[in-house]
């Protein structure tokens, strides 16, 4: 449909994602997906993506951050600590967003209220070690 839609005069590169829909199908989308997984494509997908379909690779600078990995959310997500600290509890809103000054001195949002419930839904699942970590810090699981 890519070829086609390009082969009929139209154009992926720059596209934004929803804005070109052939047939029940996000082009558009699709294209920006080629874009920034560029190195996970192969030398013919990269050649026909470039040459056939008027699409290159994302500049770092426009792609998507990162996936934090799941040490590192665990290490975000401590923030209850510091929540306990100041609040004398973990009794959190499902809803509540908790700063946290990151080690760069960046600052996120952290989902800390979705983070305890999907903890105590999920405590059979958690690792022995983790669980134990969560209680010390106050972790009410029921």
């Amino acid at each position: 449909m890519a070829w086609r839609h390009v082969k009929d005069g139209g154009t992926l590169a720059g596209a934004e994602p929803g804005s070109i829909i052939v047939q029940g199908e996000d082009l558009a989308g699709w294209g920006r997906a080629q874009q920034i997984g560029w190195d996970k494509l192969s030398p013919a997908q990269q050649w026909a993506c470039e040459h056939v379909l008027g699409l290159e690779p994302l500049p770092a600078e426009q792609k998507p951050a990162g996936k934090v990995t799941h040490a590192e959310k665990e290490q975000r997500n401590l923030a209850a600590a510091q929540y306990r600290a100041r609040e004398g509890h973990l009794d959190v809103p499902r809803k509540h967003k908790e700063p946290l000054v990151l080690a760069d001195g960046s600052t996120v949002q952290i989902g800390l209220g979705l983070f305890i419930a999907n903890s105590r839904s999920r405590r059979a699942d958690i690792p022995a070690e983790r669980a134990a970590r969560l209680t010390e810090l106050g972790i009410r699981w029921e």
